[in-house]
């Protein structure tokens, strides 16, 4: 019989709740990934181009570190069970706020400045729903990954995997859904309905659940200690990157209404600078080093920067790789979001058998070699056409992406359990903020990047007649970008052309991804080698201290 540090059995219908958690927040994804990257949905009613399609994406994640981190701070206080009534909460608030929008953009007769106005405020809506949904997306995380953990503490990796096996699971079942509703997807109303389903089913199952002591408590760790764990460094990357997110939220969307309460006053006049930003980070960051009295732990903080582009490489791509596989795979006389479906599906069934995996390997091997396989499948992804070698590329780049993600969190869990429920959420945290803010984002970039550079070598002059006007901007500045209502614009065959320029062109901007899988790879290189000059990679006992 199976039981943790603590003598305990583990409850496996506590664990199943946890999954099918994890399992609602994959129904978010696949759904908002879909809706972002159909050209007649979200595109097509709010006007967006692609890398303001991935920044609307972006909504609905970067503010699962918000969530994932905040609730990681006080979660031992609180409960798991309001952690988990607060996530279903806001996934209720999301569907009411899309549901609002939908109804402004089709009301009937909408035309000029006033299609203009509703595409506006119904895309506010949208933002402001899918920001609350990435809240309780972080908010599930916050619960279910410690929940594990704690559960499971002498197989933490393992079962981390298992778990996790819950998102792509999710992405699987949820894509399914929506191509099983044929035309009705087009409606897209239904697709909010759907993660309904799994979001009723964790609340029942959880409802009554009695939920473990962490087992940072419960090894007598102390706050203090928690913290310290992270650190300042750790904090001052993490606070960073939440504090420019809210601050480009703010300055994008509310700096213009705050400045509408003041006679001849202009939105440039109460935008939050960079300079804000940095002080905001620079006083609450050194307020934690003061209180905790750390710097953080070296290798933990490495761990953090390579969950960036860890969560770039994984959920990034998966945020656009239907919209950049549509024209090849529709070719072929199939919907693109089968490539995602397909890679989730490979995902889903050897996290289930992550075990002997991870002890043939050790957690650093396999995330080494998940970094080089990633290289390869993303590359030849970018060149692939006919469906047998997109699906081979498919099945390297899936199999690459399978163990990322929950081998980092048992990583973390393994050799800083004194961190608790922070340093285990805080990467998780992290990363799904890199995404939001900064790799969706930059995912799209680089496809418009391609797209001008293609579309100037082979059809010169062009480009000036479809660019948007003026440049738009998102994290890093402004950036070029293609107008769909323009190219519509051009004579038929010319925009039936620019539209096969740019399929190809974006496709090919796979290859630049590649630039993260390598940096990962020689972090994980490094890594192993710093473990076997010290004995080799063993887990750490949160009652016995250490980490590195």
């Amino acid at each position: 019989m199976m039981v943790n540090d603590s003598g305990e059995k583990p409850s496996q219908w506590m664990f199943w709740g946890c999954f099918i958690a994890l399992i609602t927040t994959a129904f978010a994804f696949i759904t908002r990934a879909f809706m972002v990257n159909t050209p007649s949905m979200w595109p097509a009613d709010f006007g967006l181009d692609k890398v303001q399609g991935q920044v609307l994406f972006g909504h609905g994640i970067w503010p699962f570190a918000i969530s994932i981190i905040l609730f990681s701070l006080v979660i031992d206080k609180i409960g798991y069970r309001v952690a988990m009534f607060f996530s279903f909460a806001c996934y209720a608030v999301y569907a009411l706020l899309a549901l609002s929008a939908y109804a402004i953009v089709k009301e009937a007769g909408l035309a000029g400045e006033e299609l203009i106005a509703a595409r506006k405020s119904g895309l506010f809506l949208l933002t402001i729903g899918s920001i609350v949904l990435g809240l309780g997306n972080g908010t599930v995380e916050a619960f279910i990954n410690p929940v594990v953990a704690t559960m499971f503490s002498k197989e933490k990796t393992k079962w981390l995997n298992i778990l996790h096996a819950g998102w792509p699971g999710g992405v699987v079942l949820g894509g399914l859904i929506t191509l099983g509703l044929g035309s009705a997807a087009n409606d897209w109303r239904n697709l909010i309905y759907i993660i309904a389903i799994p979001a009723v089913v964790y609340l029942l199952m959880l409802v009554a659940a009695k939920f473990p002591v962490n087992e940072r408590v419960s090894s007598g760790a102390t706050y203090r200690e928690m913290l310290a764990e992270f650190g300042f460094l750790g904090a001052a990357l993490a606070v960073f990157l939440v504090i420019k997110q809210l601050a480009g939220v703010y300055n994008d969307n509310l700096a213009g209404v705050v400045a509408g309460y003041f006679t001849d006053a202009k939105a440039a006049d109460f935008v939050v600078s960079d300079w804000v930003v940095y002080g905001i980070v620079a006083v609450v960051s050194i307020a934690y080093g003061v209180y905790c009295q750390s710097l953080g732990r070296p290798m933990l903080f490495l761990l953090c920067a390579i969950m960036m582009p860890l969560a770039t490489t994984e959920l990034g791509t998966d945020g656009a790789i239907s919209g950049i596989m549509e024209k090849p795979m529709e070719a072929a006389g199939y919907s693109p979001l089968w490539v995602l479906i397909y890679t989730s599906g490979i995902m889903m069934i050897l996290r289930f058998f992550a075990g002997p995996v991870v002890k043939a390997l050790t957690p650093l091997g396999l995330l080494a070699s998940c970094a080089a396989l990633a290289i390869v499948g993303l590359y030849w992804l970018s060149f692939a056409q006919t469906v047998v070698t997109i699906f081979v590329a498919a099945t390297v780049y899936g199999i690459a992406k399978t163990y990322f993600w929950p081998t980092m969190l048992g990583v973390v869990a393994e050799q800083y359990p004194k961190g608790g429920a922070l340093t285990l959420n805080a990467i998780a945290g992290i990363g799904m903020l890199t995404v939001g803010v900064l790799g969706g984002p930059l995912i799209g970039k680089m496809q418009e990047d391609s797209a001008k550079v293609a579309i100037d070598e082979k059809m010169p002059g062009v480009y000036a007649q479809i660019q948007t006007s003026p440049d738009p901007t998102y994290f890093l500045g402004t950036y070029q970008a293609i107008s769909e209502d323009k190219v519509k614009a051009l004579p038929e065959a010319k925009s039936e052309e620019v539209n096969k320029v740019v399929s190809v062109a974006k496709q090919g901007a796979l290859a630049k991804v590649i630039v993260f899988p390598i940096f990962m790879l020689v972090c994980y290189i490094g890594m192993i080698l710093y473990f076997q000059s010290i004995g080799g990679y063993k887990p750490v006992n949160a009652a016995a201290g250490g980490g590195h």
